[in-house]
């Protein structure tokens, strides 16, 4: 029970908001599918046997089967807000890192966390986005970025607008997700967009470098929880190592001790240049490629996820690598903290597609008038 609101939280009580209580997500935020939660593992509405993705797999469920006006907040750190919109056919709004405070939200990867919307409409999370953005003097990384009222985006039109088409978002990745993204592309052309086909090369060291620095700061922000001030506690016993050592482990789960151990390795003396470094400064070219790419077009256009909501046993028999590899779509602007948006493309043997937009840093409003346009288009 936590013992203050976080920030999001007390902005969403004095607009009026009602809030409800907490949805199910993978324990700390580690995980694309919901399959590693602490207590309970959502379901997708749509299909009870498959994922409805993570890490905030419960805000997309509830969002998508809430029978009443209902807004969930959900939590992005490399995709956990994009996955559970496109598996479940709803709408999830990934502001720029620093548009949204992230005071009162526990750490997962301080550099990427950012807190973010999910909805049924492109309305719901446009509003939702004027009430909790902001400067927050509390988030020594609140950006003082002017936000306003970002329904003012919905419903314009798209006429001039460029979609940038990177064909790497293209590549191994299921025909029946490609098919149906390349479709809602053709029909914003209808509209009067201009698509434009473009290349960014790098981003095939994302996953690569955004799990190197998730899991750097992970093993950081997890060393607090050991027994003693934070996390579980049982009678202390025995010398201080082994106490620590035996809260960690039986209180973690299998995920959160795979990502500590990477996340310990990658940040140790003799190793932290090689990796956690290293990755920082793959991170920097691909903010300053995909800053080129804005420089020619006001959005990009991308699967939301590379495949269609799998089964959990289909998910049991990946390897901690296949999961890893989900986030292909989603790591590479989370990690250079650009605005993204899904949006349902179509569905596909009944299953949801989504539509993934992704703009420059501070440009929600142009994700939210694209978005809305295909969505009235859909309706």
């Amino acid at each position: 029970m936590p013992t203050y609101d976080a920030t999001v939280v007390t902005k969403t009580k004095s607009a009026g908001g009602m809030i409800l209580g907490k949805t199910a997500q993978d324990e700390f935020g580690f995980g694309t599918f919901s399959d590693t939660c602490a207590y309970a593992v959502p379901k997708n509405p749509i299909d009870p046997e498959r994922t409805c993705g993570g890490s905030s797999g419960g805000a997309g469920c509830l969002a998508a089967a809430a029978d009443f006006p209902h807004i969930a907040i959900a939590e992005s750190t490399g995709g956990s807000i994009t996955a559970p919109a496109a598996f479940t056919g709803t709408v999830g709004l990934t502001p720029t890192y620093g548009r949204v405070s992230r005071y009162g939200l526990i750490d997962y990867s301080n550099s990427m966390d950012k807190i973010g919307v999910i909805s049924r409409k492109v309305y719901d999370s446009a509003l939702m986005l004027s009430v909790i953005s902001g400067h927050d003097p509390l988030d020594s990384t609140s950006s003082r970025a002017e936000s306003g009222d970002f329904t003012a985006y919905v419903g314009k039109s798209v006429k001039g607008i460029r979609i940038g088409i990177p064909k790497e978002y293209f590549s191994d990745v299921d025909r029946k997700v490609s098919k149906p993204v390349e479709d809602a592309l053709g029909r914003l052309e209808g509209m009067g967009a201009k698509t434009v086909d473009i290349s960014l090369p790098r981003t095939k060291y994302a996953i690569a470098a955004y799990y190197i620095v998730a899991m750097g700061e992970a093993s950081t922000n997890l060393a607090r929880y050991c027994g003693m001030r934070y996390g579980a506690q049982e009678k202390i016993d025995g010398e201080f190592s082994e106490y620590f050592s035996s809260i960690r482990s039986k209180y973690f789960g299998e995920e959160a001790k795979r990502r500590i151990i990477l996340g310990t390795y990658v940040r140790a003396a003799g190793f932290r240049d090689a990796y956690y470094t290293k990755a920082l400064k793959v991170r920097g070219l691909l903010i300053k490629e995909f800053k080129e790419a804005f420089a020619k077009v006001d959005v990009l256009a991308t699967p939301s996820m590379p495949i269609l909501p799998p089964r959990f046993d289909e998910i049991e028999s990946m390897s901690p690598l296949d999961k890893y590899n989900i986030d292909k779509m989603t790591t590479a602007p989370n990690l250079c903290g650009f605005p993204t948006i899904s949006v349902p493309a179509g569905k596909v043997d009944g299953l949801p597609v989504g539509l993934q937009l992704i703009a420059d840093h501070f440009h929600e409003g142009e994700l939210i008038s694209v978005a809305s346009a295909f969505e009235g288009d859909s309706d």
